[in-house]
């Protein structure tokens, strides 16, 4: 039988196989093979007329025992068949391939089972196979297995490209393989092919050293007389070479250079220390910890061989926490001494000097977040300027030249702009590791909507309204005095919450309400109470991560002033004298300027409150002999305020006092007629 006719019978529906044998032997299509007789086509095909005449002519020329025996064959031929072609239709859908038609010719005479695999894959382009004669498709076989252990015995290194694997096997398959079957083979063959070299350090840092010994030793010549390096120049290596060689270098340290460099450091460190005296006087352990880190971290990248530097980053950090002074001056220090002791570009220092300055100049004034993003990009956009300008100055640009520097200041904008970004990153971690009071923290921490403050509002209304007056009188006496507002305000807002813990016992929280104190009848009791609101203060304070700042208005607002009230109302119960001391808050006094302010402020509110037709000398007068009660009571002498500053708190009282009980126009009554 002819090839094609092989795989016509393979591949042929069952009706037909049925009508082959029925044209051979009309008994047989109702032997027990056949549950249902064979269905007679309307025309017999082409390939279906071709195996019928050449089964005949084998049939006229042999005996029956001959031909059942073939067709027993080819029966079990396409038993098999079927069978493969099921299974490679599973594997097919578990491997997410199109399944295959049944009457599509497949590879399942290989034997090898990669070559099995390959043939599995779709689009391969495989079909020549197909159509290859027996001798052909052996040959083919023969030939592939042997140019893939010829490529192999040679080595297929790891990263080899792809064009080169493939005229590897273009060339190896072109003399054992059909002609028609080459193109076909190559692919296979690659699809088949996996790197096999593995590189061997051992060995090959042994090649490198023999290397290295079998290169011939370079002889440097010289004369009697000759100079090797004249002063002032710089040593080469083989300069070196030959002043080893002769001993006329010396190793050792160096004393001036070292000596130089502890001076110039002592320098700047007395300069910081200055400028921190002057402007930021009350800096803490943690805080000189904090510059310390934040300096190293430039010759640490200039170390690391980094483009760029962290001035930037530094100038936004230093000015937002401890003022412009300190952060210009320590971007300034910083870029003056590490050119000293490190190679640097002069032109990167440069322009990242300038984005430091001007984040350390503008950082202390911005009060959110939002304000030092927009400063970020502000920076960005100087360093790329100052980029352009450096290099238009030093020298000219045109064509090429121009895209390259615009490409380059570009990228100096987004460098500025990043660390902006790391800034504000970083900033909120260190606030609270180090305990830094920012003027954007701060505000922050003054946002009414503030879990503690809202707690405040609701629990204490009376409170509230009475933090908000002391606030006011407070900032208005930090403007004209010189402190920190922001952190007046914002401890002022905290001063009082620990009278969360009892608000009834307060009388701006009763409303109307019967006097918790009347109930109690015991001044000691009482006073313990009052007292407590600044120990469940500080506890509240804790809870919610107030920074020590805040937390110091809590307890030295009241100092170690006398609860009056109550300790009159003792000495009236008791025939002896009572101990002011158990009447007395358990201070410290005001460690502050800010805190004394809201200590004069708490005292002062109430009082200017209970003033209904009052003039101005008459507010003023009692608001003297407030502050004077709280001078002789020595309230105020860790506060740093000043006995001449209290006639100006005085006056500044009186006038926000005014602003909020001006005189109103007397409206006339109106009778509605009915």
């Amino acid at each position: 039988l002819s090839i094609s006719t092989q795989l016509y019978l393979l591949e042929t529906p069952e009706w037909q196989w049925r009508t082959v044998l029925a044209a051979l032997n009309p008994d047989r299509t109702t032997s027990k093979l056949f549950s249902t007789p064979a269905v007679a086509p309307s025309s017999a095909s082409e390939p279906l007329q071709r195996a019928i005449t050449e089964l005949q002519a084998y049939q006229r020329t042999t005996y029956s025992l001959n031909l059942s025996a073939l067709i027993d064959q080819i029966t079990l031929a396409r038993q098999r068949y079927q069978k493969a072609l099921s299974v490679l239709s599973q594997e097919c859908k578990q491997q997410g391939i199109p399944s295959l038609v049944s009457q599509q010719p497949t590879g399942l005479y290989v034997s090898t089972a990669n070559l099995a695999n390959a043939l599995h894959t779709p689009d391969c382009g495989y079909a020549p196979f197909l159509a290859a004669s027996q001798s052909d498709w052996q040959k083919t076989q023969t030939g592939i297995r042997n140019a893939a252990e010829l490529i192999l015995t040679q080595g297929i290194p790891p990263g080899l490209p792809a064009s080169h694997l493939q005229a590897t096997a273009s060339i190896q398959v072109q003399n054992q393989v059909p002609q028609s079957l080459q193109s076909s083979a190559t692919a296979l063959l690659i699809s088949l092919l996996k790197p096999n070299l593995k590189e061997d350090a051992e060995q090959t840092k042994l090649l490198a050293a023999q290397a290295v010994q079998a290169v011939p030793p370079e002889i440097i010549q010289v004369r009697r007389g000759e100079i090797v390096v004249r002063a002032g120049e710089v040593i080469t290596q083989p300069d070196f070479l030959v002043l080893d060689y002769f001993n006329l270098s010396r190793r050792g340290l160096n004393w001036l250079g070292l000596i130089g460099f502890t001076g110039v450091t002592c320098l700047g460190v007395g300069a910081f220390w200055l400028v921190q005296r002057r402007f930021h006087p009350s800096m803490r352990r943690r805080d000189y910890i904090m510059v310390l880190l934040l300096t190293l971290s430039t010759p640490l990248m200039v170390s690391l061989g980094l483009h760029y530097t962290s001035l930037p980053a530094i100038g936004l950090l230093m000015g937002s926490f401890y003022g412009s002074a300190l952060g210009v001056t320590t971007v300034g220090l910083i870029s003056l001494f590490v050119p000293v002791c490190l190679p640097i570009s002069w032109e990167h220092l440069l322009v990242d000097a300038v984005g430091g300055l001007l984040g350390g100049l503008i950082a202390g004034r911005m009060r959110s977040r939002e304000e030092l993003a927009l400063l970020g990009v502000a920076i960005g956009l100087a360093e790329g300027a100052v980029y352009l300008l450096l290099n238009l100055t030093l020298g000219g640009a045109s064509g090429l030249l121009w895209y390259a520097l615009l490409r380059k200041a570009a990228l100096y904008g987004l460098t500025g702009l990043a660390w902006s970004v790391v800034t504000l990153g970083l900033s909120p971690y260190l606030e609270h590791l180090f305990d830094l009071v920012t003027s954007v923290r701060l505000s922050e921490l003054a946002n009414p909507n503030r879990p503690l403050l809202k707690r405040l509002a609701e629990e204490a209304p009376g409170t509230f309204q009475h933090t908000l007056l002391v606030a006011t009188l407070a900032e208005a006496a930090a403007k004209v005095t010189g402190c920190n507002v922001e952190l007046v305000r914002a401890g002022t807002l905290y001063h009082d919450i620990g009278k969360l813990h009892d608000p009834q016992a307060f009388i701006e929280n009763q409303m109307g309400n019967p006097n918790k104190h009347d109930e109690i009848n015991d001044p000691w009791k009482s006073a313990e109470i009052i007292k407590k609101h600044v120990t469940e203060g500080l506890v509240m304070a804790r809870k919610y991560r107030l920074p020590k700042a805040i937390c110091a208005f809590i307890p030295e607002h009241q100092g170690t002033m006398l609860i009056a009230y109550f300790h009159h109302k003792a000495q009236q119960e008791s025939s002896e004298p009572i101990p002011e001391d158990d009447f007395r808050y358990y201070g410290p006094i005001p460690q502050s300027r800010e805190t004394g302010i809201v200590m004069l402020a708490d005292s002062c509110e109430a009082a200017l409150r209970s003033l209904k037709d009052a003039s101005y000398e008459e507010a003023l007068v009692m608001v003297n002999k407030m502050l004077k009660a709280r001078w002789q009571d020595n309230q105020l002498v860790d506060s740093g305020l000043r006995r001449e500053e209290m006639p100006l708190i005085a006056e500044t009282f009186v006038q926000v006092w005014q602003q909020f009980h001006h005189k109103r126009i007397a409206y006339p009554k109106i009778t509605v007629k009915t």
